[in-house]
Parts: C-alpha cells; structure tokens; sequence
C-alpha cells in the first residue's frame, strides 16, 4: 500500500521526531547515572584542561575505528 506524499511526509516528520525524543531520553540518562556516580565518589573533579585532553584522545581513538551500524 502506498502512502500518499503528505502522509509520507508526516509520516517521516513523527518518526524524526520521535528519534530526537528518544535521543534526548538517553542523554539525560546518561547524564543523571553520571551525577549519581559522582555524588558516590565513582568519578573525581579533574580540571577542564584534562576533561578536554582525554575527550580528544577519546575522539582521535574512535576516528581510527570504523562505525558500527545500529
């Protein structure tokens, strides 16, 4: 069955819509599990100079790896 073209294009804004609902979902998570694991003394203060060295060691790592698919 074929949609016609504005259902199609409805159809396509509900779905990217409710990838960057569930987007957001995981970031908050992570950034909540984050504050936990702080608040436990899992994670220690570091100054912005070392949090920006490792985020790019980070990055520079996984720029030599290929992408994983979903």
């Amino acid at each position: 069955m074929k949609l016609p073209i504005e259902q199609q294009t409805m159809l396509i804004e509900i779905l990217r819509y409710r990838q960057i609902e569930a987007r957001r979902a995981e970031i908050a998570a992570h950034a909540q599990q984050a504050i936990n694991d702080f608040r436990q003394g899992q994670l220690s203060p570091q100054s912005a100079d070392t949090a920006i060295a490792e985020l790019r060691q980070l990055l520079s790592k996984s720029a030599d790896t290929p992408p994983t698919c979903i």
